[in-house]
């Protein structure tokens, strides 16, 4: 499990993925989370552009990103 610490009030998903390495570019990180391999708090999710907020959870391919 990967823990991130958020500065601020959120951060947008595809910016997460790439803080965290899980992916190296932002095109990539959209494509991942267009193709579904993205689940936010257990549920598959769709949104480019979700706001991530302290206490989520992200499943990316099985690795799990916890915003703390």
């Amino acid at each position: 499990m990967i823990q991130f610490k958020l500065e601020g009030e959120f951060i947008p998903l595809i910016a997460l993925l790439k803080a965290t390495g899980s992916v190296q570019s932002g095109g990539e990180a959209q494509t991942m989370v267009e193709d579904g391999l993205v689940k936010y708090n257990g549920v598959v999710d769709y949104r480019k552009r979700l706001k991530v907020r302290v206490g989520d959870k992200i499943d990316f391919m099985g690795r799990i990103i916890e915003v703390i």
